[in-house]
């Protein structure tokens, strides 16, 4: 079966079961109810002492609700998963994926909030307003440059963590990616020339995470539809109206100002990532063979990388890494955003930053002892990363001042792994009472 046929049967199976469980998360009760009296304490009138706590110290509101663990996933479904602007309707399926995610790998309480607004500016009213529910916000499948503006914006207004994963969890993810691929071809960051292709949300972030772990702004190069980003690009003065985020970028890396259409990025890097076209004929072979000795390629668009694995390695490519699951390498978000979230929830921090980023990103390279060309990063099944990794986050929030519970490294992992373990336990009773029907019934 070629790639394109197990694409294909992974869709119809995945239409088949949504069609049977119709959702993939649901509420269920976290206290004792065995009589109706006790809604008595849970509901009116004992629970007008608890809103009347928290009016008095609104800070409470972490302590005595769900607050402290409820993360809002928030869409207006404009950029979905390689789809496009689907709308926020059809976006609902890919944020209760993100729930289940959140959920089984983070312990974490996410509800999905696709949003049907007109502007940025109504996504961020809609968003703000819904601060006060949250301990966190992660932003998901919005367009460039709507999703910068949104991050920015909501950053510096709430008093919460905002987080984007397409850029934030990719970058980490890619990062930690980097970390180990670098050190089994034996170079240095500040020393590594990476060329990003695609100069949207993913490699916007990573750009400006690459620059806070250490490497060098002016030996990265991005690329766009319209070739390599050099500050006389004739559209630049457009680009400083329309999407700052990249004009700036294009002024600060590239010293080299290296200039034209995309195979030129190419010649001597180091590195190439790749988050642009969903097609596995856009990189050429002849491209890889211009890189520097034991080049790195990781082709990140899904459902079909840039190019096949196979056909990367054939060129000469050291180390490959895709987004999908069944290559080795996976840069997958799901392997960051539930540590992160465990991590800034368990600190009740007030917002995450690359410092932060770069904290996760080496946690998760670090997990994996011994690296090989094979595996750079861990996967999904190394369930015990997670709670590693929650440590290290929440820890880094109280050095960056941005905690409001604090504790010791070891304090965080003892919490985060009691609270993901009992969260599976509880699921792993559901499964196996019946309570959540196996796949294997459906005919």
């Amino acid at each position: 079966m070629d790639e394109q046929e197990r694409t294909r049967q992974l869709g119809e199976l995945s239409v088949k079961l949504a069609r049977f469980y119709k959702g993939k998360i649901n509420s269920i009760p976290n206290v004792p109810i065995k009589k109706l009296s006790d809604f008595s304490v849970w509901y009116t009138p004992g629970i007008a002492s608890v809103s009347l706590d928290i009016a008095a110290n609104r800070e409470d509101s972490f302590e005595l609700t769900g607050r402290w663990n409820s993360v809002a996933i928030l869409t207006d479904g404009t950029r979905v998963l390689g789809l496009g602007n689907v709308g926020p309707e059809a976006a609902m399926p890919v944020m209760e994926g993100k729930a289940l995610i959140f959920n089984y790998l983070g312990g974490v309480n996410a509800v999905p909030i696709p949003i049907k607004v007109s502007s940025q500016e109504e996504f961020f009213t809609v968003a703000s307003s819904l601060e006060t529910a949250f301990g966190g916000f992660n932003l998901e499948d919005i367009e460039s440059p709507k999703c910068f503006f949104l991050l920015e914006s909501l950053q510096k207004a709430l008093s919460i963590p905002v987080w984007h994963d397409d850029q934030l969890g990719t970058a980490s993810i890619t990062l930690a990616g980097l970390i180990n691929a670098l050190r089994l071809v034996g170079k240095k960051r500040s020393d590594a020339v990476v060329a990003l292709l695609g100069s949207g949300a993913a490699n916007i972030a990573t750009a400006h995470l690459l620059e806070a772990a250490g490497f060098k702004s002016g030996n990265i190069i991005m690329v766009d539809s319209k070739g390599i980003l050099e500050p006389e690009r004739e559209d630049m003065d457009k680009l400083m109206l329309t999407n700052p985020w990249k004009y700036k970028l294009a002024i600060r890396t590239n010293s080299e100002r290296r200039r034209g259409a995309t195979e030129f990025a190419f010649k001597g890097v180091d590195v190439v990532v790749s988050a642009s076209k969903s097609d596995p004929n856009f990189m050429k072979q002849e491209w890889i063979r211009s890189m520097a000795t034991d080049p790195i390629v990781f082709a990140l668009a899904n459902p079909t990388p840039e190019i096949w694995p196979d056909r990367a390695k054939e060129a000469g490519a050291k180390i490959v890494a895709t987004g999908r699951s069944d290559f080795p390498n996976q840069i997958n978000n799901s392997l960051i955003f539930p540590a992160v979230f465990r991590g800034v929830l368990d600190a009740r921090s007030k917002g995450v930053n690359f410092r932060v980023m770069v904290t996760a990103s080496e946690e998760v390279a670090a997990y994996v002892k011994d690296p090989t060309p094979e595996r750079i990063v861990p996967s999904m099944q190394d369930l015990d990363m997670f709670p590693k990794v929650a440590a290290a986050v929440a820890y880094s929030t109280v050095e960056e001042n941005l905690a409001r519970k604090k504790d010791s490294r070891e304090g965080f992992y003892n919490r985060a792994k009691e609270i993901i373990d009992t969260n599976r336990e509880r699921y792993s009773s559901l499964l196996d009472s019946g309570f959540i029907k196996g796949a294997d019934k459906i005919g």
